[in-house]
């Protein structure tokens, strides 16, 4: 019965949204109201619910989006974007633009959570799309589906992390074993199914469209390079070093402390105002307007965010994840296929990998001394079940629809269909990798 009530609510989420043109905030808390009380929740039970998903999913991302979108307004409107375009453009050409995305999205993907990512790489995707007269979303596409595997299959990502530790498994070997199953994943769901995509060309979001600067008004292509991988090189540097020092040792607390998402997007944005803002002979008043035009710029994304967050934490507490996981860990099925779609089914009725993973994980960790099953297998099993089919109650369904200026109709055909090739593949590669491994 839960199961059916969410994908009642779902159904009506995404009428309300695209049929009835209600406002995607206020569509939110309809149905967050209506599904909690369908689940036979108390009104304060549901009020309390929708206060921490708002809270608890705006306080882990708010920061990080933001200091992103001054960062990437930044790298736009100072030309940093545009010189390293145009390098880029020079190396590779652009025949293989998108491959060379695709690969920095890996690299990318692996120190940083998804959102940082995102922030980083979109406006350079949006500028390439613009100056060069590609389609967005063929050549971004393959870069998202390189961040989107990584966040789900590979520690030290949330989810995966969560669950290594619960499964007391070796994070080296898993790490080893992620990497393998996770580069036919990305050549199917980014590489194989973004060559489909040429024909949906509408341009993206229009806040990083830079004016066109001669070469001696832009940026040095070093200080272009270097302030945008700074978040990428403090939080790699901070992770390996702290990993050869004692845990509460003050250089430990330190590095952890620099290499947090938000501190290293924080100094980034420190280092961009002086060497893409100050460093060009702009005033601080010039690029304080700019940092405040870039918060305007995701203004509505905080509100969107937010109401699928209050939605999530109505599904959680109202019992959906816990029904789904009752329900199908007296299944038949092979242990690595039923925690990959226990991880599946929970992701598309909560929308949260994350909590969909580490739910799942509770319920796998009895099976897999009885069944022998490899640890670090299951582990990226429940990773890649937790990326299946985002769709509208997933934050990063409304970050790619909001830069990349699609219908609803159209990030459902690219977007959530990239996602579940994610998934399905990651699955099939873990299976193939069990063979192998005996």
């Amino acid at each position: 019965m839960p199961l059916l009530i969410t994908i009642i609510g779902l159904i009506v989420l995404i009428l309300l949204i695209s049929y009835f043109k209600i406002h995607t905030f206020l569509a939110f808390l309809i149905v967050s109201l209506g599904t909690g009380l369908a689940l036979n929740m108390k009104p304060e039970a549901i009020l309390k619910s929708i206060q921490q998903g708002t809270g608890s999913t705006l306080g882990s991302i708010v920061a990080i989006i933001a200091l992103g979108a001054m960062l990437g307004k930044l790298v736009a409107q100072s030309g940093a974007a545009q010189r390293i375009s145009t390098k880029m453009m020079e190396l590779i050409g652009t025949s293989h633009v998108r491959w060379a995305f695709m690969i920095t999205g890996f690299i990318v993907g692996l120190p940083l959570f998804y959102s940082v990512g995102f922030m980083l790489l979109a406006p350079l995707v949006i500028t390439v799309a613009y100056r060069f007269k590609l389609p967005a979303v063929y050549i971004g596409l393959p870069m998202l589906a390189s961040l989107s595997v990584t966040q789900g299959y590979l520690p030290p990502h949330p989810a995966p992390l969560a669950i290594v530790k619960q499964f007391n498994a070796d994070m080296g070997l898993t790490l080893f074993y992620g990497i393998i199953v996770a580069i036919p994943a990305i050549l199917v769901s980014g590489a194989l199914f973004g060559s489909t995509l040429k024909k949906y060309a509408t341009l993206p979001n229009k806040a990083f469209i830079a004016p066109d600067l001669s070469d001696a008004e832009m940026p040095s292509t070093f200080s272009s390079m270097f302030c945008v991988l700074l978040p990428i090189i403090l939080i790699s540097f901070a992770t390996v070093a702290a990993s050869y020092l004692p845990e509460n040792s003050f250089f430990g607390e330190s590095l952890n402390f620099i290499g947090d998402p938000v501190v290293s997007m924080f100094i980034s944005v420190l280092v961009g105002i002086y060497l893409l803002g100050i460093n060009q002979n702009k005033s601080m008043s010039e690029i304080t307007n700019l940092l405040g035009d870039s918060i305007k710029d995701v203004a509505m994304l905080f509100l969107i965010f937010g109401g699928a967050g209050a939605l999530k934490q109505v599904l959680t507490d109202g019992g959906v994840s816990q029904s789904i996981a009752d329900m199908m860990v007296t299944s038949s099925l092979h242990p690595l296929v039923l925690g990959w779609g226990m991880a599946a089914i929970i992701r598309v009725a909560v929308g949260s990998s994350t909590v969909s993973g580490i739910t799942t994980a509770g319920f796998m960790l009895p099976l897999l001394a009885p069944t022998q099953t490899e640890p670090h297998l299951m582990v990226l099993s429940i990773g890649a079940g937790s990326m299946m089919f985002s769709h509208v109650n997933d934050a990063g369904f409304w970050l790619f629809r909001e830069y990349f200026q699609l219908s609803m109709t159209d990030t459902l055909k690219t977007w959530s269909v990239m996602e579940t090739l994610v998934s399905v593949t990651g699955l099939l590669g873990v299976l193939i990798l069990k063979i192998i491994i005996g």
